[in-house]
């Protein structure tokens, strides 16, 4: 059916239990004739996993080759708190939800992969999208000489109709609703969910209510405003209305508000690393709130010339994740350089969730650099002379009087 290399002995599986996958476990199987380990990532995509290991069980892999981790925390904490600390978007609106997981799905199979003395690792991303890409870059970052194996680009299955016809002849289970075509796709985390393809493959229709599962429409939200305080440490989200929470813990009460207030929804066409656009519709609730509140909580306490360097670099940062290049040196050496910024960006942001909307109504902070008394027109403590501003306008307007005066032909 290929003409792969037969000479794996053992692979590592990302597995999710679902259809393609398990083709993919079986395929693996007949192609390299090797022994399969299978890992099922738990990133709040909030399925079962049980019943992954139980088809893998089914599909004869052995009970000591089945991995099933729950990497929420980690997932939270060291991938997605470090990417908002950046108020990293891509392309000024995505927020980075699948792109993320990818290098730490790849990080735990490549633990894995040490642990079982496996040879490769194996993902079931197409040969036309982003996952390739992130997936590989980091297989290779954290284990140069792993072999991969990426089924989508070696395998002679030209239709959907091959693949089902694959899974009968090997008891595959197949679901009812997947015997004809998925009306798109669907990938999430705790993060967000996307959906591409099919039904929304033309970006000039819009996309159908059914492709929304993480929010409500803005215009079914109530017509309540809900009020929430968020708090920070150290460019971190602690707190929800002063209660303190885990990272996950936190995120996912952010999404359940921004869930029930239609707050998240996202319609993009974008630039995909491989070349050509894709459209796709994001649900990122909590991550939108949680956006605003961090930019917000650092517009009080970071320093002007700190922001503007932040914000200069921020699309570079996003980029490199998009492109999957987190464990790059570069991503590293701008995070070090992120993480410095944050260190006193502390305190407590309120917001008000109304339909699809966040609004910041108040921020407060025992780092704060706002001062009332220089801004405020009754000072009468001398903090701030108003007679000062004429030379600081005057210098900053020496080279456009004099670019003004070369122009009009006149003598400098």
């Amino acid at each position: 059916m290929s003409t792969a290399p037969k000479s794996v002995k053992k692979v590592v599986l990302a597995y999710s239990g679902g259809l393609d996958t398990s083709i993919i476990l079986k395929w693996l199987q007949e192609e390299y004739g090797c022994e399969v380990v299978t890992f099922t990532a738990d990133l709040g995509q909030g399925e079962e996993l049980g019943p992954a290991r139980e088809k893998a069980l089914m599909l004869g892999i052995k009970p000591e080759n089945i991995y099933i981790e729950d990497l929420r925390e980690e997932f939270v904490r060291d991938f997605v708190f470090p990417m908002f600390r950046a108020n990293a978007v891509y392309e000024g609106v995505y927020l980075l939800g699948t792109s993320i997981a990818r290098p730490l799905i790849s990080k735990a199979q490549i633990d894995i992969a040490r642990k079982t003395g496996a040879d490769a690792v194996c993902h079931g991303a197409t040969g036309k999208g982003n996952d390739q890409v992130r997936f590989e870059l980091s297989y290779y970052a954290l284990e140069p000489g792993i072999k991969i194996i990426a089924p989508w680009r070696e395998w002679d299955f030209k239709s959907r109709t091959d693949l089902l016809d694959f899974a009968r002849r090997h008891q595959i289970p197949i679901a009812k609703d997947k015997e004809g075509e998925a009306p798109f796709s669907v990938d999430a985390n705790l993060l967000h969910s996307s959906s591409e393809g099919k039904v929304l493959e033309d970006p000039a229709v819009r996309a159908p209510e059914m492709v929304h599962q993480r929010t409500i429409s803005p215009m079914a939200a109530p017509d309540k405003v809900t009020t929430i305080k968020v708090g920070f440490a150290k460019g971190d989200a602690i707190s929800i209305d002063g209660k303190k929470m885990s990272p996950a813990t936190l995120l996912k009460a952010l999404n359940d508000l921004g869930r029930d207030n239609g707050i998240g929804r996202l319609d993009l066409v974008e630039n995909r690393f491989v070349g050509m656009k894709s459209r796709g519709v994001y649900e990122t609730p909590g991550g939108t709130i949680l956006l605003a509140a961090h930019r917000a909580m650092e517009s009080i306490t970071l320093d002007r010339g700190a922001a503007h360097l932040k914000d200069d670099l921020m699309p570079r940062y996003a980029e490199l994740i998009y492109y999957g290049f987190w464990f790059s040196p570069e991503r590293e050496m701008l995070q070090a350089l992120i993480d410095k910024s944050q260190e006193h960006v502390e305190g407590e942001v309120t917001l008000d969730l109304y339909k699809g909307n966040v609004i910041v109504t108040g921020r407060e902070s025992a780092k704060s650099l706002y001062s009332s008394t220089l801004v405020t027109f009754e000072d009468d403590q001398g903090a701030y002379d108003q007679k000062d501003a004429q030379g600081f306008i005057k210098l900053n307007a020496l080279r456009l009087r004099t670019l003004a005066q070369r122009n009009r032909g006149e003598k400098r």
